[in-house]
């Protein structure tokens, strides 16, 4: 998966959200990003809030491993995640 980027600082995994869904869930890879739906509404940061929360559980790591990189206030982010490596994360993620 080229699309996920290891930084020094962690890497880099592209998400696009869509707020506003039915249920929580990860929906698989849209182009060159992880697609995942939240029920949160995308004001005041709850759709980001519940992506991050979302992300700790599915990927079974603290939130503090998890922040907004990029794209805080438009569906195509960038998460970046510290303390997994490349290959912990696809396989967590079940790709």
């Amino acid at each position: 998966m080229e699309w996920i980027r290891e930084t020094v600082k962690g890497l880099l995994l592209p998400v696009r959200a869509v707020p506003r869904a039915s249920k929580n869930e990860i929906q698989g890879i849209h182009g060159d990003a992880l697609k995942v739906r939240l029920q949160a509404p995308p004001v005041e940061g709850k759709a980001n809030q519940a992506l991050i929360r979302f992300l700790s559980e599915a990927l079974d790591i603290s939130r503090s491993q998890l922040s907004i990189a990029a794209g805080e206030t438009g569906r195509n982010k960038s998460v970046l995640i510290t303390g997994l490596s490349k290959t912990e994360l696809l396989e967590r993620l079940s790709l």
